[in-house]
């Protein structure tokens, strides 16, 4: 039986009423405007090294089941203006934010999309279904406060 960990996806998308350029900002800068979309399950923010975009390195905690885990995270922006990159440094997960024209001019299609690894067989399956469970309203909330503070003032 191959036990190799294998690599399972969980995403989320929303068309966001603001203009690419305004939505990768607020994105790629962990100083001010990352910070103002986190939902509740995100904590204690620290931004290590950097702040905007690329080069930038972050730690944080989020919330699961009542229980808070620490994360560390490298930025990268595999597509400068449209694609923004966190890798986890302990479990080898990403989670991508990518930006897309939306329907009309004025529109941005987001997701954010995370690929985590999971074991093989029924423990990966487990892994599978309770890291969407748990990840994917997240993301959801986190395109709502975004959408929210996209379309609020600079300085709000």
């Amino acid at each position: 039986m191959d036990l190799k960990p294998e690599r399972h996806t969980i995403s989320a998308s929303a068309i966001i009423p603001a203009r690419r350029e305004r939505v990768y900002s607020l994105l790629a800068n962990y100083n001010d405007g990352h910070p103002r979309i986190l939902p509740r399950q995100f904590s204690n923010l620290v931004v290590e090294q950097g702040g905007i975009g690329a080069g930038t390195v972050i730690r944080f905690e989020m919330s699961f089941f009542g229980k808070k885990q620490p994360f560390r995270a490298t930025v990268t922006e595999p597509e400068p203006g449209r694609v923004l990159a966190e890798s986890y440094l302990e479990s080898g997960a990403v989670t991508t934010f990518t930006i897309e024209p939306g329907s009309a001019p004025a529109d941005s299609r987001v997701t954010i999309s995370t690929e985590l690894p999971v074991r093989a067989g029924l423990p990966g399956k487990i892994e599978r279904a309770l890291s969407t469970l748990m990840l994917r309203p997240i993301y959801k909330k986190e395109l709502e406060n975004l959408a929210r503070v996209a379309t609020g003032p600079f300085g709000a």
